[in-house]
């Protein structure tokens, strides 16, 4: 039964199975192409973030000078169009999106087409079978955790008490009933307080760099 090897670089490659050693010779993989600023990136409504920014060329969202950007929690939406020419080749070549560094998670969307969730490094998906040539519509959507979120809501005005321990003293009596958190010019609710304003924030978002990337499938008979 045939299995198969994917590769990245150009070169020699010396390959050793059941059948014995062979080498083999990879050619005509180009470089890694990035898919620079600016990225258009929305958010979603009541999470404390503006409807939509324009970055430059991607950044942490804890860098961003905006403070509901700064501080956002949830999954922010980044946009772009990319060109491909002259386009992806099937076969044994495959098409690949790099996405660098995101924190944490992300899911890629390429022409509508799902392309699957990304949680750990690296950060790469096959989008052979959705790129196409020209004009190319992308989509990642990037959750991040609610630290950021909880640390910039502690910039404004307590909502409720909380003990030196950080419990809180006293459960609202919304949350026992269990109704949505009243209309207040903070996001989160916890029933512990867990950070400070002075707290460091984290690294957020999609920080990339993204690239595209080709690499060389051959099959390996065992």
């Amino acid at each position: 039964m045939g299995s198969g090897l994917l590769f990245w670089q150009n070169g020699s490659y010396s390959l050793e199975g059941a059948a014995g050693k062979s080498t083999l010779k990879i050619s005509s993989i180009g470089k890694p192409v990035e898919i620079a600023g600016p990225w258009q990136v929305s958010f979603p409504p009541n999470l404390g973030a503006p409807p939509e920014v324009t970055l430059p060329e991607l950044i942490s969202l804890h860098r961003h000078s905006e403070p509901g950007v700064k501080h956002f929690s949830g999954t922010a939406t980044y946009s772009k169009q990319v060109t491909l020419s002259p386009g992806p080749s099937s076969g044994d070549r495959r098409l690949y999106l790099d996405l660098g560094w995101v924190h944490v998670m992300a899911q890629v969307h390429l022409n509508g087409k799902d392309l699957g969730l990304l949680w750990k490094p690296p950060f790469k998906v096959d989008i052979t079978g959705a790129a196409r040539r020209g004009d190319n519509k992308l989509e990642v959507l990037v959750t991040n955790q609610w630290v950021n979120r909880l640390i910039g809501d502690e910039q404004l005005t307590p909502e409720n008490e909380y003990g030196p321990d950080g419990a809180i003293k006293v459960i609202p009596e919304w949350f026992l009933q269990g109704k949505p958190k009243p209309p207040g010019a903070r996001v989160t609710f916890a029933t512990w307080k867990h950070y400070s304003k002075d707290s460091p924030l984290l690294v957020s978002g999609l920080v990339g760099p993204v690239r595209l990337r080709t690499a060389i499938r051959r099959r390996i008979s065992s």
